[in-house]
């Protein structure tokens, strides 16, 4: 079945052009998935039924996996069963009658504009760390990134004269504006920063930890979640919240839902018009800025 996966994921990546994340999803969770049916005797594609897996649904069920992630695993299930059904290899999809967990929606944190000003003027501009965490976290709200967009960025991808980041994506790319506050927190950290962390070595991301080596994700999590406290921020925020809380305040601002859904790289509508009911109640975004974006 190893075989069969690999193949699968490569056709995810060539053709269907999936992001790196999706990819790494569907591996790791069909690798789980081929490791407990091979353990039971299960080793070809072909002998796989809807019984074997409901065995190991429930098995998750039991090792105590949320919804959520049972309900991506079947995700992922369903999706490889189909190829190989298109291929040729399976007469009968066995994930086809699976029922799928239901799983309850968590509202995101969203961070109102004053709390979003308070967290960007945490970082100092006295060392090379702090002018680094200055130019990310500006960026990060300035453009919405996903925070593997943005840690993935190279110098390359910065245009400075312009304004404008291109963010990659497996083999998607696009094209996002930035303002002059993060331009300047940019143009800053890569004058007088990057130089002295990178160290002299050959580094081709914009963005770099204190060794001189490439920013992790658990590296930037650290840096928001310590600038958060620092601002005295009470809810528990990620990079994420500061991505969900631009779309708010975009669509509040009375940005264009296409245009915020171009701008986040939302492959569904649908994703982006669920922020219309936050950006509702969220009054205090109107009277305080005229412009679509907060931070010109």
């Amino acid at each position: 079945m190893d075989g069969e996966i690999k193949e699968f994921v490569r056709y995810m990546a060539e053709v269907k052009q999936a992001s790196q994340n999706t990819l790494i999803s569907y591996e790791r969770d069909l690798n789980q998935m081929a490791e407990y049916l091979r353990e039971r005797g299960i080793a070809d594609v072909s002998r796989v039924t809807k019984t074997a897996l409901n065995s190991y649904i429930l098995f998750l069920e039991k090792s105590g996996k949320a919804s959520s992630t049972i309900s991506r695993v079947m995700a992922s299930m369903r999706a490889f069963f189909h190829y190989e059904i298109r291929e040729g290899k399976l007469r009968k999809d066995p994930s086809e009658m699976l029922k799928t967990p239901k799983v309850e929606k968590k509202a995101p944190s969203i961070l109102t504009v004053e709390q979003v000003e308070d967290l960007l003027a945490q970082p100092g501009d006295s060392t090379p760390k702090e002018m680094r965490d200055k130019a990310m976290l500006e960026l990060l709200y300035a453009t919405g990134l996903r925070v593997s967009e943005l840690i993935g960025l190279t110098v390359e991808d910065i245009n400075l004269p312009i304004g404008f980041v291109t963010c990659r994506e497996g083999y998607r790319q696009r094209t996002v504006p930035f303002g002059k506050t993060a331009k300047q927190a940019l143009k800053k950290y890569m004058e007088q920063a990057r130089g002295a962390l990178v160290k002299e070595k050959e580094v081709p991301y914009l963005f770099v930890n204190c060794s001189g080596g490439p920013m992790s994700r658990q590296g930037f999590w650290k840096i928001v979640k310590y600038y958060g406290g620092k601002a005295g921020i009470g809810t528990d925020i990620t990079p994420h919240t500061l991505r969900h809380s631009l779309a708010v305040h975009l669509i509040g601002g009375g940005a264009d839902l296409q245009a915020v859904q171009t701008m986040l790289g939302h492959a569904d509508p649908a994703t982006t018009q669920a922020y219309i009911g936050y950006a509702r109640m969220q009054e205090p975004v109107r009277k305080s800025y005229r412009e679509a974006h907060p931070r010109k």
